[in-house]
């Protein structure tokens, strides 16, 4: 199994908390569409011996695109590669886009997966993110999109400054009203260069607190777990046979192309990255040169990829796998350094498997980075 990722770089306003690549001048958007187009043909031959299973417009936001721009690039992924009879298509959307019509149009496509960006339901929220779009509109989308579309995923960020537990609790009660099958929720984290951080910086907007963010979680889980949702990753809730097909190969390690400034790549032996530059990238691709970066993943690389990767699933880190793949070396010093997490009950080893406890998973990054190998070539 493999994916195309096409990452859409432009958005109507910029959130507060966003670090991505985007640009909210839509001038470039013809050529830019253009250009993503070129470089999937460009880029065919990497995936000469491969299947497509899933195709993931990501951004940015890629439902600023016309149903036109998007069916071209299906279009181009069908006539350049192998595709699986029923691979999974996922795009990326915000309400403020999915008007009836819309959702409509979009239903009708080989589109078959939205993943809408709600973030919350309260104004308040909104506002302090500075979203695109309102709570109203956040509601009416989904009562809409569940019409036509089986498979939703929504997006919801807790911890947010000023959001009680009440709050929070009430907007997982509004999402699960609409039945919908996955859940993606995420910290509000404060990255350098953001509006968010400048906002915290000048004393405009209280900044975010990890014991409240960790409280958030603990909800979160709770009330998913009970409305039949499988936390199977650290940020992500399913129901049965709804888990991402996209997001789950990259934790497992499957390969992948990224199109379009800023995306990445893997095939299993190094990894790759576009620049992330909109004219520059345009440019390079009009004179037929892939403006990628790349480096080989050392085994130490590959061996801190898999124990992230790995803690952050209900897949786990494979003793045995780690053993066969990297040595007894790289075994031995998981274990060591695993042992006080093990003795602190935040991870446990079952049938040779390390996984997280439930009081483990809100520390699992920092865990993950307590493990990693760093002096092994």
């Amino acid at each position: 199994m493999s994916g195309i990722y096409i990452h859409i770089p432009f958005c109507k306003q910029a959130c507060h908390y966003c670090d991505f690549h985007f640009s909210t001048s839509m001038k470039k958007k013809e050529e830019m569409v253009l250009a993503i187009a070129k470089e999937i043909r460009m880029r065919k031959n990497e995936f000469e011996d491969e299947i497509v299973e899933t195709i993931y417009f990501g951004g940015g936001t890629p439902s600023v695109l016309e149903n036109s721009e998007l069916q071209l690039l299906i279009d181009t992924v069908y006539e350049n590669y192998k595709v699986a009879e029923n691979p999974e298509i996922t795009l990326e959307a915000n309400p403020d886009d999915l008007s009836k019509e819309r959702i409509f149009e979009l239903s009708k496509s080989l589109i078959n997966r939205l993943s809408i960006g709600i973030q919350s339901f309260f104004e308040e929220d909104l506002k302090l993110m500075n979203r695109a779009h309102n709570s109203a509109e956040a509601k009416n989308c989904l009562a809409e999109a569940t019409k036509y579309f089986d498979n939703i995923s929504l997006d919801l960020i807790y911890g947010i400054p000023g959001m009680t537990d009440e709050m929070w609790k009430q907007n997982i009660e509004t999402a699960l009203s609409f039945g919908i099958p996955h859940i993606s929720s995420y910290a509000l984290t404060v990255e350098p260069k953001t509006a968010l951080k400048k906002l915290i910086d000048t004393g405009k907007i209280a900044e975010p607190q990890d014991e409240v963010a960790s409280n958030h979680f603990m909800i979160l889980v709770e009330m998913l777990q009970k409305n039949n949702f499988i936390h199977y990753e650290l940020s992500n809730f399913g129901k049965e046979n709804y888990f991402s097909k996209n997001n789950s190969a990259y934790w497992l390690g499957k390969k992948y192309i990224g199109v379009g400034p800023s995306a990445h790549s893997y095939d299993g032996e190094k990894r790759g990255w576009n620049v992330a530059n909109n004219a520059l990238y345009i440019k390079s691709i009009q004179d037929n040169a892939l403006p990628i970066e790349t480096e080989i993943l050392s085994k130490s690389d590959r061996y801190n990829e898999y124990i992230m990767t790995g803690l952050r699933t209900i897949w786990g880190v494979s003793l045995e796998r780690i053993k066969d793949e990297f040595g007894t070396e790289y075994l031995d010093y998981l274990k060591q350094q695993a042992q006080k997490f093990l003795n602190d009950e935040l991870l446990y080893i079952a049938d040779n498997i390390l996984r997280p406890t439930q009081k483990g998973k809100f520390l699992t990054d920092g865990i993950a980075s307590d493990l990693f190998y760093l002096n092994l070539k």
